[in-house]
């Protein structure tokens, strides 16, 4: 007696659902490779700058295999789907039109150079340093907010990739990689404004550095033959300005972009020192309020009534 064979289910001869299992199992083996590689390359890669773009090829290559092996699965079937996905497609335009903003933005920043991972950056009304460009979002560590405005608040802040479209890009360390910064030091009228000048000359030549000002003055001459640009000094310059109340002075000069604060700080050190040195030759004014011509006062006594 002959024992019937158990029926397999309707489904197991659909030859749509051994493709779709077949692009299952390219989707998760990609993965799992993607997974593999990018680990090896942190154990294998040293250099930060480095790891990051390998482990971003890695993933953009298992994301091309993938989109490969689907295409080829499914290649008998394109031809009648071409319709419906052109039909398809203007509803999912539109109702994921910020998705596509992001994407476009994406392609942007990665072809117009807006600006690179590890550049500090203002974008969408955000500053801080750029950590990571997805293809819908960057992402930045944040600068400020609570604290001063070069340092870090520890907050990681995802900005759409759309918003290059929308509003401007303002990048501290792309093409040139340094900034004019300026600290003004309020003098007491009568100090020797001469020696209040060297002094200040001496200190901004002191942190700047022939070394320093090289590498600056080579940088500009990069942006010159980039960009039209007039020439600028790089040099430390010291002005003066009259006020009510005080001598102005405005030390500029040029400091590396992420280290503005410390140079900052060590320029005030340095002046107060030199200052001290200096006597009553140099000295810091401070807000003062001076009476000129009071008015006369009267003073009329008037004995009581004697009863």
């Amino acid at each position: 007696m002959a024992v019937p064979l158990p029926s397999l289910p309707a489904w197991s001869g659909d030859p749509l659902i051994g493709k779709l299992l077949a692009a299952a199992a390219v989707v998760l083996t990609i993965v799992v490779l993607i997974r593999l590689s990018q680990a090896w390359l942190s154990r294998s890669l040293h250099d930060a700058d480095t790891r990051y773009y390998a482990r971003k090829l890695a993933a953009l290559s298992g994301y091309l295999l993938a989109v490969v092996g689907i295409t080829v699965i499914f290649k008998d079937r394109l031809g009648g789907l071409t319709v419906a996905i052109g039909v398809a497609g203007a509803g999912i335009a539109f109702a994921l039109q910020e998705v596509i903003g992001s994407v476009a933005g994406w392609i942007a920043i990665s072809f117009g150079n807006f600006y690179s991972p590890g550049d500090r950056v203002q974008v969408g009304g955000i500053k801080g340093d750029v950590i990571d460009i997805g293809i819908l979002r960057t992402t930045l560590m944040e600068l400020g907010e609570w604290v001063n405005s070069d340092l870090y608040s520890g907050r990681i802040v995802r900005v759409a990739n759309s918003f290059v479209f929308k509003q401007p890009v303002f990048n501290y360390s792309g093409d040139f990689p340094f900034l004019w910064d300026e600290l003004r030091v309020p003098v007491q009228y009568g100090s020797d404004h001469r020696q209040v000048r060297r002094i200040l000359q001496d200190i901004g030549a002191e942190i700047s550095g022939e070394a320093f000002i090289a590498n600056v003055r080579s940088a500009w001459r990069r942006m010159l033959k980039k960009y039209l640009l007039e020439n600028a000094s790089v040099e430390p310059q010291v002005t003066l300005v009259l006020t009510d109340n005080w001598m102005e002075f405005t030390l500029r000069y040029v400091v590396d972009v992420k280290a503005r604060r410390s140079t900052k700080d060590h320029l005030y050190q340095r002046i107060l020192e030199e200052f001290d040195r200096a006597g009553d030759r140099a000295r810091i004014a401070s807000t003062t309020v001076q009476l000129v011509q009071p008015p006369p006062l009267e003073v009329r006594l008037q004995r009581p009534p004697q009863g």
